[in-house]
C-alpha cells in the first residue's frame, strides 16, 4: 500500500506532531477507469480495553478493580477507508492515493474540519465523490438534485 502523503512529502508515524489527535483525509481511487475521491477523518490513535496477564491481576490491591487495561497505539498507517466500494477496489489490487488534508488537535476539530470540507466540495452533489452521507444527517441519495436553474 502506498504511504499517506502530507504536503507533499511521505507521512509515517515518527512524523505525528505531538498533541496531534487526527486527521482529514482524501483518497482518490480508478473504479471502471474513472477516478473517484472521498473524504474522511482518522484518527492517529486507537485505543481499546486488554485483559490484564496474571501478573498484573496478582498485584492490584483492590482484587474488585478492572481486569482490563485501556491500549493506546497508532493504527493509520494502514488505514484505507471506511468506504466499502474503496475497500473493495483495494482488495481487488487497485492501489488508492492517500492524502493528509488537515492535521487536527481536538476530536471537536476533527469532525468540524471534516464537515466543513465535505460541505466546501460538494461531495453529496457531485457523483466523483463516494461519500454517502454527512454526518449521518446529510444523505446524498435523499438531496433532491437541483436543476440548472435552481443553482445559486
Amino acid at each position: 500500500m502506498k504511504p499517506w502523503i502530507y504536503k507533499n512529502n511521505e507521512f509515517i508515524n515518527e512524523d505525528v506532531p505531538g498533541g496531534a489527535f487526527g486527521f482529514i483525509y482524501l483518497i482518490e481511487i480508478k473504479i471502471d477507469g474513472e477516478p473517484k475521491f472521498y473524504i474522511g477523518k482518522k484518527q492517529f490513535h486507537a485505543n481499546r480495553k486488554v485483559k490484564k496477564g496474571k501478573k498484573e491481576v496478582a498485584a492490584m490491591s483492590d482484587k474488585r478493580g478492572s481486569k482490563k487495561k485501556l491500549v493506546s497505539k497508532l493504527n493509520f498507517e494502514k488505514y484505507c477507508s471506511s468506504n466499502k466500494e474503496i475497500q473493495e477496489s483495494v482488495k481487488n489490487g487497485i492501489e488508492p492515493t492517500r492524502t493528509i488534508l488537515k492535521i487536527c488537535y481536538s476530536k471537536m476539530e476533527l469532525t468540524y474540519q471534516e464537515v466543513r470540507y465535505m460541505f466546501k466540495l460538494d461531495v453529496l452533489e457531485k457523483d466523483v465523490y463516494l461519500n454517502d452521507n454527512i454526518l449521518g444527517k446529510f444523505y446524498k441519495s435523499k438531496l433532491k438534485q437541483k436543476s440548472d436553474e435552481e443553482t445559486v
